[in-house]
């Protein structure tokens, strides 16, 4: 019996395929905790097993690449041809430990834009070339056939990958976050998008707890006593991880000081940026306002001076440089806006 599936059956397989890498890809934004790696996983399984899927597409198409025989959808397919074998390359290059940089950007971060890129090229490949999956039974069983094989070298290749990564060292967090070592401010500096904002002076700066609360309340640099601790994980999207000790001030104390609402159900905290995240209040309330780190005063890179700790979420999710406490009875949807807009002013 022949492995590969009907024409129509391989292009639906590449574009689920691709499908769920979108998906989980950008669900892994927000997966920092053990029980959510199933999505790492199938990330992972569903990228080693459609390069198979495309050596099927390409063995039947080759022909249309011919010079003489390109179209706007020709270009538009190849495109996406060599976007997606590139974020395949460069995601199982760094899953296997490289920790490579292109100039100051990792090379997770080169993988993470190489796929979402793919997006618009095969958005035009669809219009032009949709069709519709045969449904015979001879179909079906050749499609089971060879979805099984794409599956199977997809799981023997995850297998691999963890092992040769364990034999060399280079296995990292399940993310695929690499550890970075160091003591106190000693990890990397990053900024989500834009957010570059110039160092803080302590003396005017000033934090805010407003909202749904019953009393607005303001605080100095010296109001805020740094008395409770956490040991944290840190984990950046842009692939590394650390843990530090982090002390500061229990958003809760803060909250039980301003007075919380009834129907109050999330908490936003404000950069000086304009960038914002929500937490819901009963997470936000154990969730720590930090000035020190591994027993320092946080660096500006680092968000003095005051930065959000919030343990299990990705790091782009722990605001630095808070300036604002803001209580609310709805979800803040503003902040999807927020987060890629702060900073370009």
């Amino acid at each position: 019996m022949r492995l590969e599936p009907p024409a129509s059956l391989v292009d639906w397989g590449v574009l689920v395929a691709v499908a769920v890498l979108l998906a989980t890809g950008v669900a892994s934004l927000f997966a920092a905790t053990p029980r959510l790696a199933w999505i790492y996983g199938v990330h992972a399984v569903a990228g080693i097993g459609l390069p198979v899927l495309l050596f099927w597409k390409l063995r039947r198409v080759r022909g249309r690449l011919r010079r003489g025989n390109w179209s706007a959808g020709t270009v538009a397919s190849v495109s996406a041809l060599v976007l997606t074998l590139a974020a395949l390359a460069t995601g199982l290059y760094w899953a296997l430990g490289s920790g490579f940089s292109v100039g100051p950007t990792t090379g997770l971060t080169v993988h993470a834009v190489l796929g979402l890129l793919v997006v618009v090229p095969l958005l035009v490949h669809l219009a032009v070339r949709f069709r519709t999956p045969r449904t015979d039974v001879d179909a079906a069983r050749r499609a089971a056939v060879g979805y099984s094989v794409v599956a199977a070298v997809g799981l023997a290749g995850f297998d691999a990958r963890k092992r040769l990564s364990a034999a060399f060292g280079t296995l990292g967090r399940f993310t695929g976050s690499k550890h970075v070592g160091g003591e106190g401010n000693e990890f990397p500096e990053t900024s989500w998008v834009a957010d570059d904002p110039d160092p803080i002076d302590e003396s005017a700066w000033t934090l805010t707890v407003e909202g749904a609360v019953e009393r607005h309340l303001t605080y100095g640099y010296g109001d805020v006593a740094p008395d409770d601790t956490d040991e944290a994980l840190l984990d950046c999207t842009s692939g590394w991880y650390a843990t530090r000790e982090w002390r500061g001030v229990r958003t809760g104390r803060l909250l039980d000081d301003a007075g919380v609402a009834d129907d109050a159900g999330w908490v936003t905290y404000e950069s000086v940026t304009g960038y914002r995240w929500t937490l819901p209040l009963a997470e936000a309330r154990g969730a720590l306002l930090a000035t020190h780190v591994g027993g320092e005063r946080l660096t500006h890179g680092h968000g003095f001076p005051l930065r959000l700790v919030a343990p299990g979420r990705r790091g782009f999710q722990w605001v630095k440089w808070v300036r604002r406490i803001e209580v609310r009875t709805t979800p803040d949807y503003g902040q999807w806006v927020a987060i890629f807009t702060s900073g370009f002013d």
